[in-house]
């Protein structure tokens, strides 16, 4: 058996990257590159920038640059208090793998002892209002304290991800949070996530490898079956328009548009 037939399609076009001596694709190294000088420039732009961190595949990703190098961007994540322990465990890992800590937000111990006693445990089940009113309380309050005092926010949306991500820009003003939103992987397919991964040899989630595109807590996040939308394991009893926690709203408006 010739031994071209154990390379993938244009494996031909592989270079040894810049990033830590690491193999990635020509076309991919561009991207990787692409998206440091869109960090660099946002730093340069608009000053103190935070990175919420979903520690998703797409996060690893962003993750590895901005550690790697553009440390001006700070990072946290939100600990709803309902997550997988697998992603307890990603954060462990990159925190040795980087030497450096991940910033955990937490909800407000009030505002969720008030939820709970409103809507049970899991009252999140039982309407769209409900489920809303937990992202709000366990995410996107958390979220608004977080980037308090920050002119812009990363985020690691795909356009391939879902109908509604597809319509986001690069970088967007967020009404929401007075602030601006900046999306340097909009363009990246599935793919090209994880070749990267996997060239820099990232830590990431095992719920991946167990069919968990997209994940959150665990009472709202299933695997999904082939051919599903890459979020349907997300709020999987709701309608597909609905399946955000309120942090990526359907609507926004890019800059220098109407």
């Amino acid at each position: 058996m010739s031994n071209h037939s154990f390379w993938p399609a244009g494996a031909h076009r592989y270079i040894r990257a810049h990033i830590m001596g690491d193999v990635l694709p020509l076309e991919l190294e561009q991207k990787a590159a692409a998206v440091r000088d869109m960090l660099a420039a946002a730093v340069q732009q608009y000053g103190r920038v935070v990175y919420s961190n979903s520690l998703g595949a797409e996060a690893m990703v962003l993750t590895d640059i901005i550690w790697s190098h553009v440390p001006e961007i700070d990072i946290f994540s939100i600990d709803t208090g309902r997550l997988h322990e697998e992603t307890y465990e990603l954060v462990e890992k990159l925190e040795r793998r980087y030497k450096k800590r991940i910033r955990l937000v937490y909800p407000d111990a009030e505002n969720l002892a008030k939820l709970v006693e409103k809507q049970g445990v899991n009252g999140f089940f039982h309407s769209l209002e409900a489920r809303l009113a937990c992202c709000h309380v366990r995410k996107v309050e958390v979220f608004k304290r977080a980037v308090q005092g920050y002119s812009a926010w990363v985020t690691g949306v795909r356009r391939q991800q879902s109908a509604t991500r597809a319509l986001g820009q690069p970088i967007e003003w967020d009404a929401q949070n007075n602030m601006h939103k900046i999306s340097p992987l909009l363009d990246w397919t599935e793919e090209q996530v994880w070749q990267y991964i996997r060239a820099r040899k990232i830590p990431y989630n095992t719920l991946h490898d167990r069919s968990f595109p997209s994940i959150g807590c665990a009472p709202c996040t299933r695997a999904i079956q082939p051919g599903e939308d890459q979020r349907a394991g997300r709020w999987w009893w709701e309608q597909p328009e609905s399946r955000e926690c309120g942090l990526q709203p359907r609507v926004r408006h890019a800059v220098g548009q109407a």
